[in-house]
């Protein structure tokens, strides 16, 4: 499985860049493999495309809450789209970067089915 992060590499909102920055640091101090997609670059317009048509969350800025195009960060697993940096950023703090990213199979610890039976002692 393979984590592609879509950025923007020379995106005039610092907000966007110091997001883009951050998301990176997260990835490699975790040991995240991660593959860039620049969506500025001359041969990127089918990535941008990709990005804009697949992506469901916009990743508001302070500057600009609701964009009329996805911002970057975005991320995808195998094309599979995960969510935008507010989604990322959620799922570090609660620990869950595996199941956000879709590196594995199974429930989120959030999740998870806790029993309510009474346990008697005798």
């Amino acid at each position: 499985m393979v984590v592609q992060v879509y950025i923007s590499g020379v995106s005039g909102n610092t907000e966007v860049k110091s997001r883009q920055q951050r998301v990176l640091s997260i990835l490699d101090a975790k040991s995240i493999e991660y593959e860039i997609v620049d969506i500025t670059g001359e041969d990127s317009e089918s990535h941008k495309i990709f990005m804009r048509s697949n992506a469901t969350s916009l990743g508001g800025t302070m500057n600009d809450p609701n964009p009329k195009y996805p911002l970057p960060p975005q991320f995808f697993n195998n094309d599979v789209y995960c969510g935008d940096y507010n989604l990322f950023d959620t799922a570090n703090e609660l620990g869950e970067l595996d199941v956000f990213l879709k590196l594995v199979d199974g429930v989120s610890s959030n999740d998870q089915k806790i029993s309510t039976a009474e346990i008697v002692l005798k």
